[in-house]
């Protein structure tokens, strides 16, 4: 079932085939947990949202339209969904932005480093706008076109290339006053 198509796959799971769930499961786990853990910030909450996300489409596989989406557009649209419901549900909350091992002293510097990188970028997509912050995770870190991402989102590729633009604005003006922070600090 390895290199049988997404498409069949939905097939076959609308049909009750418990083997084909697991197949598309194993193809697009990594890269559905990636996008919601970079939604929320939270691993856990990534775990579950991801969970739900995945029962939907065993519940919903009839309701997916080959024609409409690819079954990765589709999946990323129902894990954005639920995000925005999470969002919702628990707004005003305090939400983990990431739980971060401790930096090893051992590791080399430069590996080190862009750690901190990371997680310096990782709360800035925090502060986003859930848009703008969807937007730029779909694009840049799941590798979707602008024209997967907008279906996605349900919304024009202009629309997200809006987003997306106003998004990196705002990226850019948060790290940037993290860095002068951080120097100012020195």
């Amino acid at each position: 079932m390895i290199n049988t198509s997404d498409e069949r796959l939905m097939q076959q799971i609308s049909s009750g085939d418990h083997q084909a769930f697991a197949t598309l499961v194993d193809r697009h786990l990594d890269p559905l947990h990636g996008f919601v853990q970079r939604m929320l910030g939270n691993p856990a909450d990534a775990d579950d949202i991801v969970q739900d996300t995945f029962l939907r489409v065993w519940n919903k596989a009839s309701l997916w339209r080959p024609k409409q989406a690819k079954v990765s557009t589709w999946l990323h649209s129902i894990a954005h969904n639920l995000c925005i419901d999470f969002h919702r549900r628990y707004k005003g909350e305090t939400v983990d932005i990431t739980e971060v091992e401790l930096i090893d002293p051992h590791q080399p510097a430069d590996f080190r480093q862009q750690e901190e990188v990371a997680v310096q970028v990782q709360a800035a997509l925090q502060q986003l706008p859930e848009s703008q912050r969807s937007a730029i995770i779909l694009c840049h870190y799941q590798g979707m076109s602008n024209r997967e991402a907008a279906e996605a989102l349900d919304i024009s590729v202009s629309a997200l290339e809006s987003l997306m633009a106003r998004g990196r604005r705002k990226l850019k003006k948060i790290l940037q006053a993290q860095s002068a922070e951080l120097l100012g600090e020195f």
